[in-house]
């Protein structure tokens, strides 16, 4: 049974993402979804999504999640709102990637996703290092032929923040979520200093990490390709270099492209 229109879910630790496809992805380059719909946090209003979907013709789902509570809060939904519609979790024997890491099931299914659809935009038996940037941030390599083979991952600047508060005496906790504009380097305040470092300090990170996975994936045809998705401004990836590629939906079109390999088999488990 085809399985488009889609709708592919991304569940995240801090909000999750919907977007909708109506066909299955032609040509080289990403699917780009017609529709999208951002929830924040854990109670977001059914509502919402309810509205959302009042709007568009019934559709397949498909939900990719690293966050169990918040994908069953949105499966019931789901089951509340379009009890007939065809849904599946997608796991990663469904994805049409290699994945040469000890224990394929321990990755987050967005940073396999992300390959998934780096593997559309990487030039040709060059590596790529996909930058995730969220509740945690990713950084992991693509192989010149198109494996997964790990990465590395640190805190975001929100857990970083609440951490640096928590485990401090006098250390104020600041509204830092995403980075977005960049901060002044010198704080001339307690509260400007934490968020120089924690800006500046993720963004020598990722520099630093997408340089050393890039070597560790370089071939002879050039560079790795690096791209940005996550919480982050197009201007952040333009401070980490510039050729970095920002691309809002990675995740979102490495699920139709999924399954749209994998259109004959169900991808995914039946929830």
């Amino acid at each position: 049974m085809p399985c488009f229109p889609l709708i592919a879910v991304d569940v995240g630790n801090s909000r999750t993402k919907l977007g909708f496809f109506g066909a299955a992805p032609a040509g080289d380059g990403l699917p780009i979804p017609a529709e999208t719909l951002d929830l924040s946090g854990s109670n977001w209003p059914v509502e919402a999504l309810r509205s959302w979907l009042a709007a568009l013709p019934r559709a397949a789902w498909r939900v990719a999640s690293v966050n169990r509570p918040a994908a069953q809060r949105l499966e019931a939904a789901i089951a509340e709102i379009c009890p007939e519609a065809e849904r599946y979790r997608v796991a990663w024997p469904d994805l049409p990637l290699m994945v040469n890491v000890p224990h394929p099931e321990r990755v987050g299914i967005d940073r396999l996703l992300g390959a998934v659809a780096a593997n559309r935009l990487r030039h040709p038996n060059r590596a790529a290092v996909v930058i995730h940037v969220g509740t945690a941030i990713t950084v992991n390599l693509v192989t010149p032929d198109g494996a997964f083979a790990g990465g590395a991952i640190l805190p975001g600047i929100a857990l970083s923040a609440q951490a640096l508060h928590d485990h401090t005496d006098l250390l104020p906790r600041i509204e830092m979520v995403e980075l977005a504009d960049a901060p002044p380097v010198v704080g001339a305040t307690t509260e400007w200093a934490i968020a120089s470092g924690l800006f500046w300090g993720a963004v020598g990170a990722m520099r630093e990490l997408a340089a050393r996975l890039g070597a560790a994936g370089t071939t002879s045809r050039g560079d790795a390709d690096i791209i940005l998705t996550g919480g982050a401004a197009e201007s952040v990836a333009q401070l980490l270099g510039p050729n970095v590629r920002h691309e809002p939906h990675l995740v979102l079109a490495g699920i139709p492209v999924a399954a749209s390999a994998s259109d004959e088999k169900h991808a995914g488990v039946e929830v």
